[in-house]
C-alpha cells in the first residue's frame, strides 16, 4: 500500500531554515495535489501549503507566505518544503498529504479531501 515519508524535520534556532521532503513509497502521485500540513500540541492540522499535480499552482497559509515554499519533482514523487526565516510559532509537526484531483486548482482544497498522510516529522524552532 502507497505511503507518504516525511524527511527533514529536527531542531532550529530562530531566523534559520530547514527543507522537509516527503517521498512516497508504494506508488506514484499521478493526478494528486500534494500538501503540508502542520499541528501543535493542543491545536487543529492546518494547512500550511499546496502545491497542485502539475506543479504550476500553489496555496501558502497567510503566516508563511513569503518564508516558505513548496515544490515537487513529480519524476520522483517527491515534494519538499523550503522554510526560511523560522518562528518560534512554527514549531509543530509538518504532516505530508495527497488529495486525488481533476483540476489544477489548489486554494479551495480542505482537510478533508486529503486521503494519504505520513506520519510526520517534528519541527522545533528556538527563540
Amino acid at each position: 500500500q502507497a505511503r507518504l515519508v516525511e524527511y527533514g524535520g529536527g531542531l532550529v534556532q530562530a531566523g534559520n531554515s530547514l527543507r522537509l521532503s516527503c517521498t512516497a513509497n508504494g506508488r506514484p502521485f499521478t493526478n494528486y495535489a500534494m500538501a503540508w500540513f502542520r499541528q501543535s500540541p493542543g491545536k487543529e492540522r492546518d494547512l500550511v501549503a499546496a502545491i497542485s499535480w502539475s506543479g504550476e499552482n500553489t496555496y501558502y497559509t497567510d503566516s508563511v507566505k513569503g518564508r516558505f515554499a513548496i515544490s515537487r519533482n513529480r519524476a520522483d514523487d517527491t515534494v519538499y518544503l523550503q522554510m526560511n526565516t523560522l518562528k518560534a510559532e512554527d514549531t509543530a509537526i509538518y504532516y505530508c498529504a495527497a488529495a486525488y484531483t481533476t483540476t489544477q486548482a489548489v486554494s479551495g482544497l480542505t482537510k478533508g479531501d486529503f486521503t494519504s498522510w505520513g506520519q510526520g516529522t517534528q519541527v522545533t524552532v528556538s527563540s
